[in-house]
Parts: structure tokens; sequence; C-alpha cells
């Protein structure tokens, strides 16, 4: 989707849409996400962005079935042209169409990076060890895709962060579905893998069609990458659009709580976002004049 295009001016796009709407989350001490919507269109990727606590984790877990919602729908397009009920379908028949890279997947010891890569086959694997017969193509288009065709046969517990975050990536993509959720991807990469990272995440949108939904905490990463953007605070989506429409000054200073400037990069004509603190005001105020 062009940055100037809305919603309604995109046009309808085969593949897969994954549709939440009014979503609320419950804990014990009372709802945690308020009548939320979220709504993946294929070859876009949306970004879910806000403060800790704002829900944004919450919402994409949701969708994808790992909290459970006190109220609200979800509905899946599979290129059928028909939506069905998304928290009705089996769980191997939703794996097969969503996908979720959660943070803090544990490093399993004495295991290959393929063992890890072919877990991402257990949709279509069946009962009794059933063969599956797509899956050595799949791996290895996976593995592929993420740059780790090298690192196949390498145990997993000699990988580093970086390596680690793209082989369960490949994981994920092992399960070829439409729909790909990524639940802050980047965190405890350097900024190599974290660009590597978008940049595939850009690249399976374009070149691929599939519906790309991510958590970010970085803004300018979240402008750089994003079709449309979703903002959320205290449990409330407060904005969904384009960045340019998501990412003003005033949405996030009410967002965040402080003083958000918003720029436009020469370079590359993203946002770029700037917190304003106590020793930024000092600072500007005895920078010596031009």
């Amino acid at each position: 989707m062009k940055a100037a295009e809305t919603a309604q001016d995109a046009p309808a796009r085969r593949g897969h849409h994954l549709s939440a709407v009014g979503v609320t989350v419950a804990y014990d001490e009372g709802d945690v996400l308020h009548d939320a919507d979220l709504r993946l269109r294929p070859g876009e990727v949306t970004v879910l962005v806000g403060p800790n606590g704002s829900g944004k984790s919450t919402l994409l877990r949701t969708v994808a079935r790992l909290q459970q919602a006190r109220s609200g729908e979800l509905a899946l397009d599979a290129d059928t042209g028909r939506a069905t009920d998304g928290f009705a379908l089996g769980a191997r028949e939703f794996a097969r169409h969503v996908a979720l890279l959660t943070q803090g997947r544990p490093t399993p010891g004495g295991l290959t990076v393929r063992d890890v890569v072919e877990f991402g086959r257990y949709p279509y694997q069946g009962r009794f060890g059933r063969a599956d017969p797509g899956a050595t193509a799949a791996v290895d288009r996976a593995l592929g895709l993420t740059g780790a065709t090298a690192l196949a046969d390498r145990g997993v517990d000699q990988l580093s962060g970086g390596q680690l975050q793209r082989v369960w990536l490949a994981s994920c993509l092992a399960q070829e579905t439409g729909v790909l959720l990524l639940d802050e991807p980047t965190t405890y990469l350097d900024l190599r893998y974290q660009v590597e990272l978008l940049d595939l995440v850009r690249d399976l949108a374009d070149g691929h069609g599939i519906a790309v939904g991510v958590v970010l905490h970085d803004l300018d990463q979240a402008a750089a990458v994003a079709d449309r953007m979703v903002l959320l605070a205290e449990g409330r989506v407060q904005a969904d659009g384009t960045p340019a429409e998501v990412l003003t000054p005033r949405r996030l200073t009410a967002a965040y709580g402080i003083r958000v400037d918003v720029t436009t990069d020469p370079l590359t004509g993203h946002l770029r976002t700037r917190a304003i603190g106590r020793h930024h005001s000092r600072n500007e105020r005895h920078a010596p004049s031009s």
C-alpha cells in the first residue's frame, strides 16, 4: 500500500485477511484490552506501537489465539472470498494459516537448526508420524529466506542471539502461512540483525503477499517498515492509519506522557521521532545561536 492511500482507497487483494473486531481481554484485576480492532491485509505490514502495558502484545497474542478474549470476533479469509470464524477453527487448521513468533523463545539443547525449523511443519503432520511430503521443500525455502541455509547442520546452542532469532523465524516461515505475527522480534538483537530482520519482513509482504502484524517499540523502525500502524495506550486503540496519520506529535505525546517531536528524514523520507526530556530542553536553551 502506498503511504498516501487510505483503507478506503486501497484495492482488495487476494491472499489472507485476518480481522479482529471489538476484542476485549480481561485478567483477574480487570480488562486490559478494551474493544480493540486489528485488520491485517495481504502484502501489508501493520505495526502495533505504544508504551509498555498499552496492550499491543496482548492484542497480537489474542489474534494468535494464545490469549483468550472475553469478547470480540476474529475473521479469517484464506483467499476464498468467504471469512470463517478464526476462534472456532481447529488448532492445526488455524496454524496452517497463521504463524506467531513470540518473545523469548528458549534455546533447545541437542537439536540442529534444521530440527528446529522443522518444528514449523507440525500443522501438516498427521497422527502416528504420518509423512509430510512438503516438509523438505518448505524447510529449505524457510532457511533460504532467512539466510540460515549455511547453519542448517549446526547445533542451535552454538548460535548467537541474532542467528537464533532468524532460526525461529524460519520455523514460522516453514508453516507456509498467509499471516505472520511477530511480537517484538528485534528485542536483544544488535543493529545489523535488527535491520536485516525488518528488511526480511518487508520482503515477505512485498514479494510473497504475506499479511504481517508486528509489535515494535522503536517508533523510527516502525515508521520505516510499516504500511499501516496501530497506536495503543491504556488498553485502547488510539489511532489506526498510515505512519503519517498515526505518528503525530499530539498523538504520541498523549500516548507516551512525554513531549514527542516528529520530523521527516531528508535522506529516506521516513518519519523520525524524538522524545524531549528535561536535559534535551536544557541543552537546547544553552546551544549557541548561529
